[in-house]
């Protein structure tokens, strides 16, 4: 899969173990909008999708989030690579930690029913919710919400994901 970009902190000199948690996420569009999780706590927006669990493949892994969070069924002859985004960086509590994380975006198209989220609690309680909206527009609430946010360096990553898309023409 082709590197987007990365991100490196360059800020975990001395460091004495590393942790590593990979994410894979979907990139839906339907009428030139994209699928997205929207934090109505935080008024922000991710792409679908979350953490890779042990031993699973990052496409399952994609299609199981994007159901469980935003209740979309995934069409897995659809799937396709579309690039990942490699982070590296100090823990944000621990500062022994390195945290590195590679977060793989694949394009794909879900079934139109959408059902019922089977959202975690902290998800519930960031109140996400489903919206397909315009790339522009989550690229500028992402940007005003990371300021001062403990989510910034997710926020920039999503944006920048989006302003590739919108360069590249996968999104109008």
């Amino acid at each position: 899969m082709r590197l987007l970009f990365e991100i490196d902190k360059q800020d975990y000199a001395g460091c004495t173990y590393t942790f590593v948690r990979n994410s894979a996420r979907a990139v839906i569009v339907r009428d030139g909008k994209l699928a997205m999780i929207h934090s109505q706590r935080d008024d922000y927006y991710k792409f679908p999708g979350g953490g890779i669990e042990a031993g699973e493949d990052p496409v399952a892994a994609m299609i199981r989030e994007t159901r469980e969070e935003a209740g979309l069924t995934v069409i897995p002859e659809s799937v396709r690579e579309y690039g990942l985004v490699h982070r590296i960086q100090r823990g944000v509590k621990d500062e022994n930690e390195c945290f590195i994380q590679d977060n793989f975006y694949y394009l794909c198209d879900a079934e139109a029913e959408i059902l019922p989220p089977q959202m975690e609690d902290y998800e519930a309680e960031a109140g996400f919710t489903l919206e397909f909206v315009d790339a522009r527009h989550a690229i500028r609430t992402n940007r005003e919400s990371a300021l001062g946010s403990e989510y910034h360096t997710m926020l920039h990553r999503e944006a920048r994901v989006l302003e590739l898309l919108l360069e590249e023409g996968i999104v109008p």
